[in-house]
């Protein structure tokens, strides 16, 4: 729950003292819904809690505004209704007017502009670039400040424009850059202001005047109060042109249909009762021109359907009917006696106050909705006073007329509550569409970003084809330069095996060491001598070595080969074979050398080691 009505409307009330904004005529269930929405996102638990909000942080206001105030609007939106206006409305509109008169017209609830300068295309159109600069004068309103200084820019972008024809596009607007400006030398015939349709005064002598789905948001008491000012505001003959969401079923005595599918709708001139007027009795005919008259008279006043009681000037009862009698119980017996005398002088209503004021004043009175208390029953009566004139205008007396108005009391009330059943409906019918039209705007932009979402997939798409094409390509390098090394592995594994062949064919032992004296090759014979196989000593230092050869001899040997000057070396030794017996070995050290026969000490060495 969000507190109650009360804080609500407090709520509203602040709004108005504050800001000058007046909510209090919008309609309660969307507007409810609109502040809701506002205080879920800044976690106000009740409307008082979000009054406390807004005194503590004042840029609420503005987005708070924005919630409320939906403006949504475009170039020639609902282009049936635009195009039947042009077609159907403007012409006659123009050639009703004097040759070189101001053509006034009023966009109320202009947003962002692009209504208004919709109406100038379109009257520019139908007058010319020339005659339009000097006649027309459009005025546009609205009630939010920043939507008005983005609408005085006249400044729009690719999306605002899209749907305008380009010949229009072309004609009216100027590339600046990556936006559309508006032409400036028509620009000076739209006039932007803020006006309240609730509170402020309405412009008056408009011609054409759109109101373009802003009435939906008021309830009927506003709404009608629009209305009023609406039609003040258009001339004798002037066209309101209204949205799609909009009807005005219920305001006929002052706009009648034009087009009501397209919500164009022409002023209904206001007409005035008169005053009411006496008439004087016609002259009497020659007493021998008619025979029985007074009869007559006298009968035709008792039969009347109406009660009737005719009163002399100075308050006697002169004349009765018998429908009076039936209805207050007055009857011919009561002639000549002071009207003041009669119940039906005071009851069901003081009549004497009135009967005096019609003689002085010498006009016609009307006692409306007067309740008769009648065989248990309420009666509903309606009291008519007209002073009685003599043709030298002395005052003859008065006549009181009766009227019995119970069954058109109870059609009025009964058209009342029929109204407000209809005013109820109508109401739900535009929330419904209200509700339509922001659904709608939100799908427009779900569509517009599915849109955006589906053009970055299909550009995500492409680059992931040209990736894959590249690592296809990759692979396929990858797969060949494979193909080359299983080839070159398979000559190395020969070249091995060759190597292997030619140092197990010798018969002295084969050491090869790497410029750290780390061993690298040790072959069959090394091992027969030694007693060490090659997976022992492969990696070993060759110095580390346990074996019967006097390394240390051996080391200076090994220095030289793998030295600058990469010197060959042999020398003989005194050693001890795998078998322990005593044996001379004869020890060279070479180094690597290079195929060009140049010396590669850089990568080792061979030791040679061979029984004298």
């Amino acid at each position: 729950m969000h507190g109650t009505d009360a804080n609500f409307e407090a709520l509203l009330v602040y709004l108005k003292e504050s800001r000058g904004f007046d909510f209090t005529g919008y309609k309660r269930s969307s507007l409810m819904r609109r502040v809701n929405r506002r205080m879920s996102q800044v976690e106000a638990g009740d409307y008082q809690e979000y009054l406390d909000y807004l005194q503590v942080h004042p840029d609420e206001f503005t987005a708070l505004f924005n919630t409320i105030l939906i403006n949504v609007t475009a170039f020639f939106r609902d282009t049936d209704a635009w195009d039947y206006l042009r077609s159907e409305v403007l012409g006659p509109m123009i050639a009703a007017k004097p040759v070189d008169s101001v053509i006034r017209v009023w966009s109320a609830g202009c947003a962002s502009g692009e209504e208004a300068y919709t109406l100038a295309m379109a009257l520019a159109e139908e007058l010319g670039l020339d005659e339009f600069r000097k006649r027309v004068k459009i005025y546009a309103t609205d009630v939010d400040e920043e939507q008005l200084n983005e609408a005085r820019q006249a400044s729009y972008g690719e999306r605002e424009v899209q749907h305008l024809p380009p010949d229009l596009l072309e004609t009216y607007f100027e590339p600046v850059n990556g936006r559309f400006v508006f032409r400036k030398d028509l620009r000076r015939s739209v006039i932007f202001g803020r006006n309240d349709l609730v509170q402020d005064a309405p412009i008056s002598r408009i011609d054409l005047l759109t109101c373009r789905n802003t009435l939906m948001y008021f309830n009927a008491e506003t709404q009608a109060k629009i209305l009023g000012r609406l039609h003040f505001a258009l001339a004798e003959t002037g066209v309101l042109f209204l949205g799609k969401a909009e009807m005005l079923l219920s305001h006929s005595s002052l706009f009648t249909p034009i087009d009501l599918k397209r919500r164009v709708f022409r002023r209904v001139p206001r007409l005035y009762s008169p005053p009411g007027v006496i008439y004087s009795d016609p002259p009497l005919p020659a007493p021998d021109a008619v025979t029985g008259l007074d009869e007559l008279r006298n009968e035709v006043f008792a039969a009347s359907p109406l009660a009737q009681l005719a009163l002399t000037s100075d308050g006697m009862v002169a004349l009765s009917n018998r429908a009076l009698e039936r209805l207050f119980g007055v009857s011919s017996r009561d002639i000549g006696r002071p009207f003041r005398d009669l119940d039906v002088s005071y009851r069901p209503v003081e009549l004497r106050r009135y009967i005096e004021q019609a003689q002085l004043e010498r006009r016609t009175l009307r006692v409306s909705d007067v309740e008769y208390q009648r065989g248990g029953e309420v009666a509903h009566i309606e009291v008519q006073i007209s002073p009685l004139s003599g043709s030298d205008g002395s005052l003859l007396g008065v006549n009181l007329i009766f009227h019995d108005v119970t069954a058109a009391r109870r059609l009025k009330d009964d058209l009342e509550l029929a109204n407000q059943q209809l005013e109820a409906a109508y109401e739900e019918l535009q929330s419904t569409n209200e509700e339509l039209e922001t659904t709608n705007e939100e799908l427009q932009s779900t569509v517009e970003e599915l849109e955006t979402t589906n053009e970055e997939l299909q550009s995500t798409n492409e680059e992931l084809e040209t990736m894959n094409e590249e690592l296809q390509s990759t692979n396929d390098e990858l797969q060949s330069i494979n193909d080359q090394l299983r080839i070159s592995t398979g000559q190395l594994d020969e070249a091995n095996a060759f190597l292997e062949t030619v140092l197990t064919s010798l018969q002295a032992g084969v050491a090869v060491v790497d410029p750290d004296l780390r061993i690298r090759m040790w072959n069959r014979q090394a091992e027969d001598m030694w007693g060490l196989r090659a997976a022992e000593v492969i990696g070993q230092h060759f110095l580390n070595l346990d074996i019967g050869l006097p390394i240390e001899l051996i080391r200076p040997m090994l220095r030289g080969a793998l030295g600058t000057d990469a010197t060959y070396a042999e020398t003989e030794l005194d050693a001890v074979n795998r078998r322990g017996r005593q044996i001379k070995v004869r020890v060279a050290c070479t180094p690597l050398r290079h195929r060009d026969g140049a010396p590669a000490a850089g990568d080792g060495a061979i030791v040679v080691m061979e029984t004298a």
